[in-house]
């Protein structure tokens, strides 16, 4: 859907929700009154554009309500709030999913892990070293600043397999990697 179409929809729905409320507090003779445009009308490009603008014209204001729900549920169009814009029409699904994944670790077990370099022997730090440029594609001298500045992140969202291989490379080497 166009944003220009989205945009149509929200004033159409916010326009309804406000006429709802008005419409609910009036006499129900108000509440059937249709809709009337004060603007000359525009001749609409296609024809089948102008036949539906037409038909919602004739809606009552308690119809154009019920126009505007059925359109939102159809079209998963999630609520906006009134008076305010959203940041980008595509944000808000990104954010109900992040949302979700964050909600989601507390009802699963946890798959992604964080590795963290604790601490190393001091005869095995150039094995050490060499080890981590190697796994992180630091260089020599990063590399050796990365083990002397321990206890430091290593590596973040690591499936738990990968973290056990790299956890026991570690410690065959003298060096203490824990998972967070």
């Amino acid at each position: 859907m166009s944003l220009a179409c989205q945009s149509a929809l929200r004033a159409c729905a916010r326009s309804a929700r406000v006429s709802s409320v008005r419409a609910s507090t009036s006499s129900v003779a108000r509440v059937t009154r249709r809709w009337q445009s004060t603007e000359p009308a525009a001749a609409p490009a296609n024809p089948k554009i102008a036949n539906i603008v037409d038909q919602i014209s004739q809606l009552t204001l308690l119809e154009t309500a019920d126009l505007v729900s059925t359109l939102k549920t159809r079209l998963n169009i999630p609520d906006m709030p009134v008076g305010g814009f959203a940041a980008a029409p595509a944000a808000a699904p990104a954010e109900a999913a992040a949302e979700e994944e964050e909600a989601a670790p507390a009802a699963q077990e946890k798959t992604l892990f964080t590795l963290k370099l604790q601490s190393f022997d001091a005869g095995a730090k150039p094995k050490v070293i060499k080890e981590v440029k190697s796994m992180l594609g630091l260089s020599l001298v990063d590399s050796k600043k990365f083990v002397e500045s321990a206890p430091k992140q290593m590596k973040e969202n690591v499936p738990k397999d990968e973290c056990e291989k790299i956890i026991e490379t570690m410690k065959a080497l003298g060096a203490v990697v824990v998972m967070e």
